[in-house]
């Protein structure tokens, strides 16, 4: 099976397992993925992750954090897609929740959260918000 985006599959892949409560869940690995889990992981919306390998690309297995039996991440959205690509400046003010969520923006620095984007003041292609 090809994906056409591997981003979007990734992010359905952990929202479904947030719903179906379970401890972790693999992904397909890539740089990309890679570093929006470190992203999460950093945030505080996952517990850990851990790169796998195999005789392919390798999987990402992503360990899901719950607080009081209630997901971290509220809800985890895809924006900029293959058939519509999102940008934003620098200097937008641009924000998840008034602040409470966060962007993660693909700069010619790096992924980075959308408060990292702000503090370097360079803009990107919007990946995803979660709350």
């Amino acid at each position: 099976m090809s994906l056409n985006d591997p981003i979007a599959d990734a992010l359905t892949r952990i929202r479904n397992a947030l719903r179906a409560k379970k401890e972790s869940v693999d992904i397909p690995n890539s740089n990309v993925l890679t570093a929006i889990a470190d992203i999460l992981k950093r945030e505080g919306y996952i517990e850990n992750f851990k790169i796998m390998t195999d005789n392919k690309q390798g999987i990402l297995r992503i360990y899901l954090k719950y607080v009081n039996t209630q997901p971290a991440i509220k809800n985890l959205i895809r924006v900029s897609k293959s058939s519509r690509r999102i940008y934003v400046k620098a200097k937008d003010k641009f924000s998840v929740l008034r602040g409470l969520g966060l962007a993660i923006i693909s700069t010619s620095e790096g992924i980075m959260t959308d408060k990292q984007a702000r503090e370097k003041n360079i803009g990107g292609e919007l990946i995803c918000k979660v709350w």
